[in-house]
């Protein structure tokens, strides 16, 4: 997506660089207008070398390139963080004295705002009845946060975490296609104990369970997440943290599963120790043994117990395999089989591949067909969501 994100002259103009590498990291394509007063508080060097192009200020250079119309034109989204007040007053007044102003009056794609202030100059009377009607006219305002601002002062007024504003600026964009649906994410990897301070786990990071909760959120699904050893909090989603596999096994049990998709990125633990020691082993010269018994096929499980409960949810694995090619395309169609599932996404982990990156190469296999999928985890995702929509896609 092409992202424009403005930057005006207050103290939270610093807070934009993560912002702008936020966007990057997704694999969006930025550019950055910032006013002169914002490059009063971050320079232009660290804007262009983030945002790998140039940077746009001055509403009187580029002339004969119609610069405003150009990036007008360009932008499929437009975040605007921090906004000052001087800048909400001057858009709600319909005012375009400077690049930006121009800019967001030219412009056709969804516009999202972010103020940052002191306590005061947000509940005042001019304040709310700029933002009242900046709502009014379509663009979205996203609510300061509290904490410290400026000097001494605690209260609202705070620049919102770069996630978060990043999140907002992509649901603008995102299909609303998963409105009224129900989505179970379950990712992670479990840990089986050998011992107070010894595990048996695995290199999952979650990330990929992420992306697909946000994903799901962002094109307006009620999400319920399962997360095995990462943290995770948004006031969006139901998140139950778990361990081990006994503990992913109860809390799948303590849910309806009325779900109208799962998805499950999770790496579970295939075997856990037979006898867990309450001390810790002490080492020795002596070589150890340890027994392992198998851990239940949880997907295998959950999707039969999901299926009688919902006849028409659909169940989408994941296998991670060290095979490339007509292997791993094997693997994966036996496994999708074996465990009835709707979709599986396979990849190659060979040499650690894949594992806390935030892009990775994927196959996406139904029993009709299957593609491969190159990109940022996020992009992955909305793939999964779009595959799973698609009805020819599925048997």
């Amino acid at each position: 997506m092409r992202v424009l994100v403005g930057i005006t002259g207050g103290i939270a103009a610093y807070k934009s660089a993560e912002i702008i590498r936020e966007f990057s990291e997704l694999g969006h394509e930025v550019r950055v207008i910032a006013t002169p007063n914002a490059l009063r508080f971050i320079g232009a060097a660290t804007l262009e070398a983030l945002s790998h192009n140039q940077l746009f200020s001055d509403l009187y250079s580029d002339i004969p390139d119609v610069r405003h119309i150009e990036l007008a034109k360009w932008a499929q989204s437009i975040l605007v963080a921090p906004a000052t007040a001087s800048f909400l007053a001057r858009t709600a007044s319909g005012l375009a004295d400077d690049l930006l102003g121009n800019v967001i009056l030219a412009t056709t794609a969804p516009v999202a705002v972010a103020p940052a202030m002191h306590t005061e100059m947000w509940f005042n009377s001019a304040t709310e009845a700029n933002v009242k009607t900046l709502r009014t006219r379509g663009i979205t305002v996203i609510d300061p946060g509290s904490g410290r601002l400026t000097g001494d002062d605690v209260g609202v007024g705070r620049l919102p975490e770069a996630k978060q504003l990043v999140q907002a600026t992509l649901n603008l964009v995102t299909p609303k296609d998963l409105v009224g649906k129900s989505v179970l994410v379950i990712a992670g990897g479990t840990r089986e104990f050998i011992d107070p301070v010894r595990y048996i786990g695995n290199r999952s990071s979650g990330k990929q369970g992420i992306a697909l909760v946000e994903e799901a959120v962002s094109r307006g699904a009620s999400v319920t997440l399962i997360a095995a050893n990462f943290d995770y909090e948004s006031s969006q989603v139901s998140v139950h943290r778990v361990v081990d596999t006994d503990q992913l096994v109860l809390a799948i049990s303590a849910l309806k599963l009325d779900f109208d998709f799962i998805v499950m990125p999770a790496a579970v633990s295939d075997y856990r120790a037979k006898a867990v020691s309450d001390k810790k082993l002490k080492r020795t010269s002596s070589d150890y043994s340890l027994e392992l018994i198998a851990n239940p096929d949880v997907i295998a499980s959950l999707s039969a117990e999901a299926r009688r409960v919902n006849p028409n949810v659909r169940v989408v694995g994941f296998a991670a395999e060290t095979a490339e090619g007509s292997d791993l395309m094997a693997l994966a169609r036996e496994k999708m089989a074996r465990k009835h599932l709707d979709l599986i996404v396979a990849n190659d982990v060979s040499g650690g591949a894949a594992f806390d990156v935030d892009e990775n190469t994927v196959q996406i296999v139904s029993v009709r067909n299957s593609r491969v999928v190159t990109g940022t985890k996020r992009l992955i995702a909305a793939e999964i969501y779009t595959d799973l929509l698609d009805s020819k896609s599925l048997s």
